[in-house]
């Protein structure tokens, strides 16, 4: 039976279990031996992680060829416009190339989230709203590249879902197994479409 949890990765801590540098890592957070996270986060980025023993799964879960999604949250500086959202909703030119198609909306209201450590720049002149993006594909620093693409940079970037499994129920720094239905809809999520 292998082991699968999703966990919370905090800002300002490394999507690995060492560091020479003595950063925050997830050894901090998760003491369970022989799983490793399947994808990652940057240092600055927040939000969901799934760690697992089960090396099939995780190559399911990264490998862009089945295109198993994930979906942030992202708060941006201005308010994107529908030629914006309508050109991350088709792909955008940014360093490796054109990404594919995302999903793209505006929030109404802002996710219910605690607050980050470290305060998001704030400027007075400069509205924000949050988004949520959905992606197929996940390229270094893809969703801060795609919003700064269109002109609207990332303040706060958290991932909310990877599949079928979400934050909800999780803090900042906190795990959790998945049950057995939860495992069974991630991996029939990642059977190729």
């Amino acid at each position: 039976m292998s082991t699968i949890i999703r966990f919370w990765k905090p800002y300002n801590v490394l999507t690995k279990f060492t560091d020479d540098q003595g950063r925050p890592t997830l050894a901090d957070y998760i003491d369970i031996p022989n799983i490793y996270a399947a994808g990652r986060l940057d240092l600055d980025s927040e939000g969901l992680l799934l760690l697992t023993d089960d090396n099939r799964l995780s190559h399911r879960l990264t490998d862009p060829k089945f295109a198993h999604p994930r979906t942030y949250w992202v708060q941006v500086e201005r308010i994107p416009d529908e030629q914006a959202l309508n050109q991350l909703r088709q792909g955008v030119t940014i360093k490796g190339g054109r990404t594919r198609p995302a999903e793209a909306r505006l929030l109404a209201v802002p996710p219910d989230l605690p607050p980050r450590p470290v305060p998001i720049r704030y400027r007075k002149n400069v509205p924000d709203c949050w988004l949520e993006l959905t992606l197929t594909e996940g390229r270094n620093r893809q969703v801060r590249r795609m919003t700064a693409a269109v002109g609207h940079p990332t303040l706060r970037l958290v991932r909310h879902a990877i599949g079928p499994v979400t934050l909800a129920g999780l803090q900042p720094g906190e795990w959790q197994p998945l049950d057995a239905p939860a495992v069974r809809a991630l991996k029939n999520s990642t059977q190729r479409k």
